[in-house]
């Protein structure tokens, strides 16, 4: 018996350390750090989030925001991170489409992935992936079209920062136009990133874990309250996702795909909508579990 246990215990020893004696994930925790997110955060939300983060085996962190010597986000940070995880809210507009445009290619390359929070649905580097994803698969329909052939224009929508309203047609939408000499055009209405209601109120929300299986799901119980969050109404004018982890229910009858991944060539975007600056969710065990298992994940889907 005694000889068992200690073969047993040899085991878990082993184990446990080849899992955390790999290489550390490094992690980039963006914030934009506007003044109203000390109603719930002493040192700011992207600081209470990286300091969960560092604690926690394995995790090598970084946090930086856009007070930051380029924006915190020279080339330097950027190549230095597997996963980007992004707080932004009332300053999106700061961080140029280029820059976007920039990490979305690291995603691309399979350098990169970017976990976005909340109000990161209009950060520009989710904007820029939610494009690109659309560009991807607008030319999926059509394999059999030589690039010479088929001819692309992008119609972003009127103002960027405009919520839709519940009738507004559903972006993306692609229109195609064949002609006779073999060119195809494609019209597309690229997404608006944005959804048509939204109440500031504080009240609970009730999350259900649709892909318990999911490694962002493990130890995530199948339905969860947070006691205190920001609604969002559906639909999200987004490309669909190719993953909705958890769905998020209030008691009025407004739902939201509150967990969802998008591959985005060899990198991956998970966006988690839970939030809003004044209230703690990021204080909430359950809350930053899901971003720890996100962090993970999304390195762990990159190539080696």
């Amino acid at each position: 018996m005694k000889n068992a246990f200690l073969y047993s215990f040899s085991c878990f020893i082993a184990t446990t350390i080849t899992a955390y004696s790999a290489e550390p994930i490094n992690v980039v925790v963006w914030d934009e750090q506007q003044p109203a997110q000390k109603e719930a955060y002493d040192n700011f939300l992207g600081n209470e989030i990286a300091r969960y983060l560092e604690a926690q085996p394995g995790l090598n962190v970084r946090s930086t925001n856009l007070g930051a010597a380029e924006k915190g986000l020279a080339d330097n940070v950027l190549d230095s991170a597997e996963v980007l995880v992004w707080w932004g809210h009332v300053r999106q507009f700061e961080i140029s489409p280029e820059k976007g445009k920039e990490i979305v290619q690291r995603i691309k390359r399979g350098q990169l992935s970017l976990l976005a929070l909340h109000s990161a649905h209009w950060a520009t580097p989710f904007v820029e992936a939610m494009n690109e994803r659309t560009q991807i698969n607008a030319r999926s329909q059509f394999p059999t079209v030589p690039n010479e052939n088929l001819v692309i224009k992008n119609i972003a929508p009127s103002n960027r920062y405009t919520t839709p309203d519940y009738d507004t047609r559903i972006t993306p939408r692609i229109f195609p136009r064949k002609f006779p000499d073999g060119r195809t055009e494609l019209t597309i209405h690229l997404p608006i990133c944005c959804f048509p209601a939204y109440r500031n109120d504080g009240k609970p929300s009730s999350l259900f874990t649709l892909l318990p299986d999911h490694p962002i799901a493990k130890g995530v119980p199948n339905t969860f309250q947070l006691p205190s969050t920001e609604m969002y109404d559906e639909p999200f004018h987004v490309p669909d996702p190719d993953e909705v982890v958890f769905e998020e229910r209030w008691p009025t009858g407004e739902w939201f795909r509150s967990g969802s991944v998008w591959n985005i060539g060899k990198g991956k975007v998970f966006y988690f909508r839970p939030g809003h600056e004044t209230f703690p969710v990021y204080k909430q065990k359950v809350a930053l579990q899901i971003v720890e298992n996100a962090v993970r994940y999304l390195a762990d889907e990159l190539p080696d």
